[in-house]
């Protein structure tokens, strides 16, 4: 399988033969849903509802972290806690077809968490501190851990060594980045020797579908071992007082199921840094696969630069000031 192009052989034909092959009978409907890292397709099934099928990036994961992920998936349904799940056939959630690995999903329905009431996020907090007392029980045996080296300055070197950055920003971003890494590693320092746990890992409001019964998880594909609050610091937006109160609002329910450590509000501004820089070389890194120009046809402008600079510039500015207060 081409490396360059991992997914050329991923055609309709292929899917429904995917789902065909576990006793399912599809009625030829497929859609393709937004994933670039993996594929995930929408397939109809015949006098039933539509299921979902994730075909994992050939080369990416182990069969053995893959599994923990679903291992972890099946472990919080158990507990009762909202988040979508592999189906299991024949005791098996990791299955492959024509050489590519997937899983499969029930198809469910919500819409995008709006967040915009205090009563919506203590229910997402509460939510999200029984997932993780869930997590703190046991740990990952081969999952990654969250490094800030990884994350942060390895990535800003690839991007470097690779020349991505235009000419005209190129000393601006290795001088800035100069000054953001060693600022990110105090942060983590200030910050003590948090608790690395079992987290969702990237808990952003497009991985959170909203009903009548309140939150649902979806895509634990990030899934590592880390602190509690990045699952917390993408659900804030706006202005400085306007985080502290959303992020008081989700404790409000939080603590009621789990600790929370508050010096690790010293690594909200240093995980959003890793995020912007991890972010721009996960693009770069996959470049050649037809999909993610065709996704980010900016990336490769240099506004786009320009503006990731400035956003880091920001970022080295609220670096400078203390952590959120509660």
């Amino acid at each position: 399988m081409d490396s360059e192009t991992p997914y050329s052989k991923l055609d309709p034909g292929t899917v429904l033969e995917a789902v065909e092959q576990v006793g399912i009978e599809p009625d030829g409907r497929t859609l393709a849903l937004n994933s670039y890292e993996n594929r995930v397709y929408q397939v109809g099934v015949e006098d039933a509802r539509p299921v979902v099928l994730k075909f994992y990036r050939p080369g990416r994961w182990s069969d053995e972290v893959i599994l923990e992920e679903h291992d972890f998936s099946l472990e919080l349904v158990d507990a009762e806690i909202p988040v979508v799940a592999p189906l299991v056939f024949d005791e098996q959630t990791l299955l492959e077809c024509r050489g590519y690995r997937y899983a499969i999903y029930p198809s469910v329905g919500g819409r995008w968490p709006e967040l915009d009431t205090t009563e919506d996020r203590v229910v997402l907090g509460r939510c999200l501190g029984r997932l993780h007392a869930v997590g703190a029980v046991s740990d990952f045996e081969h999952r990654d851990f969250l490094d800030p080296d990884q994350l942060g300055g390895e990535a800003r070197d690839w991007l470097l060594e690779h020349e991505w950055l235009p000419p005209h920003l190129e000393a601006a971003y290795e001088s800035l980045t100069d000054d953001l890494v060693p600022a990110i590693e105090e942060r983590f320092r200030l910050a003590g020797d948090y608790l690395e746990q079992r987290i969702h890992g990237d808990c952003h409001p497009g991985n959170i579908l909203w009903s009548g019964n309140g939150p649902l998880f979806v895509d634990l594909d990030d899934c590592l071992a880390g602190p509690v609050v990045q699952d917390l610091w993408m659900l804030l937006s706006g202005e400085r007082d306007e985080m502290r109160l959303q992020l008081s609002e989700l404790l409000e329910g939080y603590v009621g199921f789990a600790d929370f450590d508050a010096r690790q509000l010293w690594l909200i501004e240093a995980l959003r840094t890793l995020r912007l820089i991890h972010y721009a070389a996960w693009i770069a890194r996959r470049w050649h696969d037809p999909a993610f120009p065709r996704a980010f046809p900016w990336f490769d402008d240099a506004r786009f630069w320009e503006e990731h600079v400035l956003s880091l510039r920001e970022q080295a500015a609220l670096m400078q000031e203390g952590p959120l207060e509660l």
